[in-house]
This record gives C-alpha cells, structure tokens and sequence, in this order.
C-alpha cells in the first residue's frame, strides 16, 4: 500500500516533491541566503494547515517566535493554523513531534544541537547527529519533516554529504535575488522523479506560483518586433515537464588580446566543446573573437539536448543571420559533428505547438522515416544527421 501524501496546497511545491509530501518522509531544502527559503516555507506551512485541517509545527532555531509572527503579519498568514516555537535542542523538538501534526518545518538543521555532542551547532558531528534524531522521529511518528539547509560558497549544503544521504528528498532553491524568479528543483527524491522545477515569483506577499514556465521565460520576447541575431529557442524537460527556454549568444571582437569565453546558465565547458566542433567539423571561424552566451530567465540547463540550439545562436550571432521566431530546436552535438537524438521528443514538440511555434529542428532518429510522426500532432519536425546542416537549413528556413 502506498504511503499517503499531504497536499500541502502550493501545487508547484508538490509538483516539485513529486505529488505530494509522504508521511514520515525527511526533505532537505538548501539555497543562498536571503533567496526566500524561509519564507516559502512558511507559506507552505500555512497552507498545508488549511488543507489538511490539522496543526502544523514551525520550529526556527534562527529568529525569535516574534519575528516569524512579524513575517507571517507580512504575508497575510496571521490567523494560520501553525504552532511556533523558537529552540536548538534536538531532544525537545523531537519529543515535540507528535501524529497530531500535519507537517514539521525545521529552519534550520545548522542551528540545531544534541546535548550529547559536544561541539557547537552547524560542526559536522552536530548536523550528522541532529538529522539522524529527527529523521528518526519523522519515521516513528508519521509525519513530514522539512530541513532548512544553509549552503557553502560554492552552492552545496553544508555540512555532511551523509546528511543529504540520510534524508528521502533533497531540493534546492535557486536565484538572483536581483530577479523576481526563484526555481524550486528537486536534486533527489526517493518517492518520485528527480530534476523537477518548480517556479515562483517574489512578490510583496510572498511567493506566488508560476504555473506556465515556459511563457515566463520566453515573456520577453516580442511577437512583433523583427527577429534578432544570435537568438535560438530550446525545447527542454525539466524532470517530467516539457519547458521552453530561449538561449541568447553574442560573438564579437575582443577588447583584449585574450579572447573571452564566458556563460551563464550553461556549462562552460559544454560551451567551449561546441565551439571546437563548429570550428573543426563546419569551419566557422570563431577565432579571436569574444563570445558569451545567456539562457535567459535566470534558469541553468544541464541537458545535452540544448547543445543544437546553443550551436544555433552562435551560428546566427556570428553570421549576423536570425534564427526563425517561430522555431524550436533540440539535439546533442557529438564531437565529430554528428547529431545525437534526445528522449521524449513528442512531449517537447508539443509543448512548443501550445506556445504557437510552427516548426522545429531536431537530431536524426533513428529508424523508419516517419515513424512516430503521429505522436506529435500537427508540429512535425525537421530532421538532421550532422551539425553542418545547420546552415544550410537556417538559409533555407528564414
């Protein structure tokens, strides 16, 4: 029999855990300081209190009883169902957990202690211990239990990797704190898929749900204004979820005697791999100039499958030629130029039609030419086996 969930009512937080959180399940959720973790983590408890009727306990070892109360004032949850408690001992907040609850936040597992350790709060002994204890009595009493975790300077949790072994779900909550948009992902979960996003936008009353990504990313982009160099589109999936994402490239002439390579949201290695294989395998001369590379919106991809449509923005960016507007591409590049074929190309394609694209670029797949056509519905991609072909098609496609 399946563990029940709790709907905690924020459908892209439940997305994100994979439907739901499980009773007596442990999630760690880590991120920069000021991102909002605090804060969405309120709204959660606040919400999830209201769904499931019952009380929700709010621990926070970092700020007074009243200073979370002020926050709760400042976003309206003023008369919400959620217990408040201000303490660092381990112990007592463990024997606190009771059935009665509906959910447990901890904020944060760096402030938390156990009486038998000695070492202060946030050393590798207390965090190992103290994650251990409540995820213990998260098991033992049924109830969900969430994390709060600061991060190093470097992006990781801090303290013990066996701490983010030791809990079911480990999500990260992403940012510029310049930008109004957070990303809520899902790095590990043992009741559902991992690489899920969630999206959200920090608003005066907290976060509120983004439930169209995609739009979000490509908002903009301007129907009416004429098609601009070195601009490609790239259909992803973000775990389950199809996400349009535009990725922008700028080649120029260095200011220095040492070209650039720099971008953002993309890996730099990745970038300097399709660089070499436009230089070697289709001859674009890339040399001595200064190039950057952007996918917009604040996201990072981690996907191979944007490698062709970031190939695509630096060939429009250095030939001064646009990509169509109402094109999505999607393709590994390989290192002797060929195109590797990505999974779920149908759930890709048809996110893009909802978007209203009208045509797409996509790796050769193997097989009988036209098998699986239906499946995309009236977006039918065009095919190609070698990076190469790229110009070609971008000549022919404008």
């Amino acid at each position: 029999k399946p563990l029940p969930r709790l709907k905690t009512g924020i459908a892209e937080f439940d997305h994100v855990c994979g439907g739901g959180l499980v009773a007596g399940g442990c999630l760690l959720i880590g991120g920069d300081p000021g991102i909002g973790k605090s804060t969405l983590l309120l709204q959660v408890a606040a919400k999830a209190a209201a769904v499931s009727g019952k009380r929700v306990l709010y621990v926070s070892g970092e700020e007074g009883i009243g200073q979370v109360r002020l926050r709760a004032e400042r976003l309206g949850l003023s008369e919400a169902q959620v217990d408040l408690a201000s303490s660092t001992e381990v112990g007592v907040i463990a024997s606190g957990i009771s059935p009665d609850h509906a959910l447990v936040v901890i904020d944060s597992i760096q402030t938390m202690a156990v009486e038998t350790i000695e070492s202060a709060p946030g050393t590798v002994s207390q965090v190992r211990a103290a994650g251990h204890e409540l995820n213990q009595a998260a098991k033992k009493q049924g109830v969900p239990v969430v994390l709060v975790g600061h991060v190093t300077k470097d992006g990781s949790i801090a303290g013990p990797r066996v701490l983010e072994h030791m809990v079911d779900t480990v999500l990260y909550f992403e940012g510029d704190r310049s930008h109004q948009y957070r990303i809520l992902r899902a790095v590990k979960n043992r009741f559902g898929p991992t690489d899920e996003i969630g999206v959200f936008e920090m608003t005066g009353l907290g976060l509120a749900e983004v439930p169209n990504p995609s739009a979000l990313f490509l908002g903009a982009r301007d129907a009416d204004a004429p098609p601009v160099s070195g601009s490609a589109v790239f259909a992803g999936i973000e775990g389950t979820r199809p996400l349009l994402v535009e990725i922008q490239a700028l080649v120029g002439h260095p200011g220095y005697a040492t070209p650039r390579r720099t971008a953002v949201g993309w890996d730099s290695a990745r970038l300097s791999m399709v660089l070499a294989v436009l230089e070697t395998r289709c001859l674009y001369d890339f040399q001595g100039r200064d190039v950057f590379l952007n996918v917009a919106g604040g996201l990072r991809l981690g996907e191979p499958a944007a490698d062709l449509a970031a190939a695509a923005a630096l060939v429009s960016a250095l030939l001064d030629k646009p990509v169509p507007r109402d094109v999505v591409l999607f393709g590994e590049v390989g290192l002797s130029g060929e195109l590797r074929p990505v999974g779920q190309e149908a759930a890709r394609l048809r996110e893009a039609e909802r978007l209203g694209f009208g045509r797409a670029l996509a790796a050769l797949t193997p097989g009988p030419k036209g098998k699986g056509d239906a499946a995309h519905g009236a977006l039918v991609p065009v095919h190609i086996a070698r990076l190469s072909d790229l110009t070609e098609w971008l000549r022919e496609g404008a």
